[in-house]
């Protein structure tokens, strides 16, 4: 049972007596040997850093497997309209030297610049590739439309996976009215091939969607009604929505998609689930993957794709800034599942502490600075606990991102964890003062699947807002 108590209501608590906890798990791998059952207690392990598997300007990278081969193509730079590049496994890649789509439709403006995409930014971006044959395949691709000014987009077609892919003359989609039509990409089912594609309204204080149609077999032609699935409408997004992608897992429609200014790190990724293709879709409340999810080591994850890699398992690949926000490499990342719900490995997973089951503590609401404005604290007794139901795809030792604020009086803080009631040590808090919230980062050692992992009163108070397992 959960039991709730008055905020100051605890013994010997300093000035705020409710903890909050905030964990982020994130899977990671750990050198060294755990102990044994008193305790799993594992000294602090560097966390693994992830890394680009190009490690080039390869923005908003679309991958389409033909035979044994992986192709990705990406938007323009570095003089090519569209470049490529092969790989086996997905991880070792060669970046081409030829241009995909060497020559734009009659209906592009090939001298417009993109002064925000960097030097050789021209306005050709995120292409999406699929075959319709043995020896026949369609590029779909964003260009500046010279008769309204705005961002259409346009086919091509070739009959190698590495082109070169001819333009058609006229555009596929082009809404101007609407700020334009970017980032299309496509979906396969029942024989019937749909375009995806957002309308770009954010050029002009308008809504962005995610829309849906059918075209023909070839891809060159759209057929039927056009369905909006999702525009932005969550804090994360700021004013906008793109780069759709759509994967049907274990029977529900996973819409992926990036919000927010693609130019730093606040770029995103997130996903919207439905029990049919055309909708209505359910955003999830939290984004997949942020800066923030992978430590830094990742910047404005975005602009992703999903394939199902040579061991059969699904694989998300993505770009991200590097270091000196210069130019966007690409990543690529497993791709697990917990029912609908994807998990990214790498990825902090975030569980709110108010979300938790806790017992002799209680929430705190309107806590300046605290994820999602509410903490849990008065942990402060014997019998005080806050249990997470932590799920992980595998077995292995994973961090733990405890965010806290300690200002009690009495200086360092702690609590007790265990593991599926094992005892796994201590949290342990230096002093932050109240409604400061910090990390207190370790390694635990969890199952596959479902975890309890419990914090209890230690030493002094402290409140916690969330955690995050990585």
């Amino acid at each position: 049972m959960i039991q709730f108590r008055a905020r100051f209501g605890s013994t010997g608590s300093a000035a705020v007596a409710v903890a909050v906890a905030s964990v982020m798990l994130v899977p990671g791998l750990v050198a060294g040997a755990l102990s044994s059952a008193a305790g799993l207690r594992t000294a602090a392990v560097a966390p693994a850093v992830i890394r680009p598997v190009i490690d080039q300007n390869f923005a908003d990278p679309d991958v389409m497997k033909v035979g044994g081969t992986y192709y990705a193509y990406a938007t323009n730079s570095d003089g090519r309209n569209i470049k490529w590049a092969t790989s086996t496994d997905l991880v070792t890649w060669q970046v081409r030297e030829s241009d995909a789509l060497p020559a734009l439709g009659a209906w592009v403006d090939p001298d417009w610049s993109f002064p925000p995409g960097g030097s050789g930014d021209h306005g050709v971006w995120a292409p999406e590739v699929f075959a319709t044959g043995p020896r026949s395949f369609v590029m779909w691709y964003t260009a500046h439309d010279r008769a309204s000014g705005k961002q259409c987009i346009g086919a091509a077609t070739a009959t190698a996976p590495g082109g070169p892919f001819q333009p058609q003359d006229t555009s596929l989609v082009c809404t101007p009215e609407i700020g334009g039509a970017i980032d299309a990409s496509s979906y396969a089912e029942n024989g019937r091939r749909y375009l995806l594609w957002k309308n770009d309204g954010n050029c002009c204080s308008q809504d962005t969607w995610l829309h849906l149609q059918q075209v023909s077999a070839d891809g060159l032609r759209r057929t039927g009604p056009v369905t909006q699935l999702i525009k932005q409408s969550k804090p994360f997004e700021g004013t906008l929505v793109e780069a759709p992608t759509l994967w049907k897992h274990a029977g529900t429609y996973v819409l992926f998609y990036s919000a927010n200014f693609f130019g730093n790190g606040s770029y995103v990724s997130g996903y919207a689930t439905s029990a049919s293709l055309r909708g209505p879709y359910t955003k999830a409340e939290k984004p997949l993957m942020t800066t923030d999810a992978f430590a830094g080591d990742v910047r404005g994850p975005g602009g992703q794709d999903i394939v199902t890699g040579p061991d059969g398992r699904d694989r998300i690949v993505f770009h991200g800034w590097n270091a000196d926000f210069t130019y966007r490499a690409v990543y690529s990342q497993r791709l697990d599942w917990q029912g609908s719900r994807p998990i990214v490995a790498g990825a902090k997973i975030r569980y709110e502490a108010e979300d938790a089951a806790f017992t002799r503590a209680n929430a705190r609401y309107a806590a300046g600075g605290a994820s999602n404005g509410v903490v849990v604290g008065g942990i402060d007794f014997a019998d005080s606990r806050i249990t997470f139901t932590v799920h992980v795809p595998r077995a292995g030792t994973y961090r733990l991102f405890s965010r806290y604020a300690n200002g009690s009086d009495a200086g360092a803080a702690g609590h007790t964890l265990t593991v599926n009631g094992v005892d796994a040590g201590t949290v342990d808090y230096p002093v932050t003062g109240w409604d400061n919230w910090q990390i207190s980062e370790r390694s635990i050692t969890l199952k596959a699947g479902d975890n309890l992992v419990a914090y209890a009163k230690g030493t002094n108070f402290a409140e916690l807002d969330a955690i995050d397992v990585a």
